[in-house]
């Protein structure tokens, strides 16, 4: 029960009991095969007791790949500016000019960025809301009631620093099972704890990521990954050893059967052996022995890394080139990038938006912080989908040439292909802007617009040619 410090056993619900029960007792049997006889975990060294957030948070601090697993899709996720919106006018109401203005005073969208990131470590997050009632830390304590507060800081924690303090046990209350008082432990500007702070759940905003029958907690992202984590360490840092080990031959010291060596000689070539070893000494210098050099055999790592990271990437939907950071440039994959980045969109629409920030948007309409708006909101994310300027320019250069094709072939092409059906099965444009283009084309009072057919061209589109009659010629002889 590590995990619900401060909590007895008769203060948790039955629910959150059962599954604490059952992560324990599975986690003692991980690795058992032939009915208990061998222990995979054990020989593999993989760790067979519950693993806690400081594990995870390990990993994250000093792994590389296990800090990608974490930040790559927080990220993706949260790019771009978060916006609010009441209406589609173009003027900002009250409502979206006080979101603006919290946001940029608050950094509000930086700290949900945060609080995502330590959810993902961990089981879940909080975000803790510092608001104008409190007076003292004994007001933390106190539930928030009426509607007119202000806010004076947002701050995200992670499960190591706030434990469940109190469940809610009314079986007849709406919040049966979940938690009423938090422990969070304050900590200075050094990361030293200075003291614990009991708040109420009214002034927190619990956010799990990835959970099933619990609303409490979640599973941690790098749990499912955490073996091939460790083996990734032994393959790279093994892979180091080996060529720190081969990269100067190891050597064989025979003694000449007729040569003595005396132990101050035989202290002196130990000291020479250790320097060879593990510093930068290059050559030995010693008499009676004869030194042969061992065999090297350094073998090629990537296929045994390449399935690893595989591995990673089923199971976190993460694409390998996204995961290792070779996304951009030449090395980037179509199919990878498309799929990226509809993980990062399901990813906004059902975790981001869902549980972070409609339940903290509207937490603060309810306390007054934000005005309340007349018919909702919408979240509106930036576009993860939108092409990069170098690809605008592309695009921009192949309907250019597109274009010049088409007119180079003179009014008859207009009468094959259309300028319209041109500009959608060609040019790939949308009917409203096929619309757009007309309208454009047909402003003769716009100075900007170039013409791109003649008034002669014209003539020949809207009256075509008449057909020549043909005379037929009688070529009986006529009579004399």
């Amino acid at each position: 029960m590590e995990r619900t410090k401060g909590v007895k056993k008769n203060e948790i619900p039955i629910n959150v009991l059962a599954e604490l029960a059952s992560r324990m007792g599975l986690a003692g049997k991980l690795g058992f095969q032939f009915d208990g006889d061998r222990d995979l975990y054990q020989a593999l060294g993989y760790p067979t007791g519950q693993l806690t957030f400081d594990d995870f948070f390990a990993r994250y601090v000093r792994q590389d790949i296990a800090k990608a697993i974490i930040d790559r899709p927080v990220s993706a996720t949260w790019q771009g500016p978060l916006e609010l919106l009441e209406t589609n006018n173009k003027e900002n109401t009250t409502f979206e000019k006080a979101w603006t203005d919290l946001n940029r005073k608050f950094g509000i969208k930086t700290r949900l960025s945060r609080v995502d990131r330590l959810t993902g470590i961990g089981r879940y997050g909080v975000l803790l809301m510092g608001l104008g009632d409190v007076q003292s830390t004994e007001g933390f304590k106190n539930s928030v009631t009426g509607n007119k507060h202000t806010l004076e800081y947002l701050k995200p924690f992670g499960e190591k620093n706030v434990k469940v303090n109190t469940y809610e046990l009314d079986p007849k209350n709406k919040r049966y099972g979940l938690p009423k008082l938090y422990e969070v432990e304050v900590a200075d500007a050094e990361g030293s704890v200075t003291g614990e702070v009991i708040v109420h759940h009214s002034r927190v905003i619990h956010i799990v990521y990835d959970n099933l029958e619990s609303e409490v907690f979640g599973t941690p992202v790098l749990e499912p990954v955490f073996n091939r984590l460790m083996d990734l360490d032994k393959v790279v840092g093994g892979d180091a050893e080996m060529f720190w080990k081969n990269a100067r031959p190891g050597y064989q010291g025979k003694i000449d059967k007729d040569y003595t060596m005396t132990k101050t000689m035989e202290d002196d070539l130990i000291n020479q052996v250790d320097e060879y070893e593990h510093g930068l000494r290059r050559m030995m210098v010693n008499s009676g022995v004869d030194w042969e050099a061992l065999k090297q055999d350094v073998s090629d790592p990537v296929n045994h890394v390449a399935v690893i990271l595989q591995m990673i990437s089923s199971q976190t939907g993460i694409p390998v080139r996204i995961l290792t950071g070779s996304e951009r440039g030449e090395l980037a994959s179509s199919q990878d990038r498309g799929e990226w980045l509809s993980y990062a969109q399901t990813r906004r629409e059902e975790h981001a938006e869902i549980r972070i920030v409609r339940p903290l948007v509207d937490r603060f309409i309810e306390l007054g912080i934000l005005p309340t708006p007349k018919d909702g909101y919408s979240v509106k994310w930036a576009d993860l989908f939108a092409q990069s300027e170098s690809a605008r320019v592309e695009i921009g250069k192949a309907r250019a040439n597109a274009i010049r094709e088409y007119f180079s072939y003179g009014p008859v092409v207009l009468q094959a292909l259309p300028l319209d059906a041109f500009f959608e099965f060609c040019w790939g444009l949308t009917s409203d802007q096929i619309e757009l283009v007309t309208e454009m084309r047909n402003n003769r009072d716009n100075e900007e617009i170039i013409e791109l057919i003649t008034p002669e061209e014209e003539a020949i589109i809207e009256k075509p040619a008449k057909k020549k009659e043909v005379v037929k010629k009688d070529t009986k002889p006529k009579a004399k």
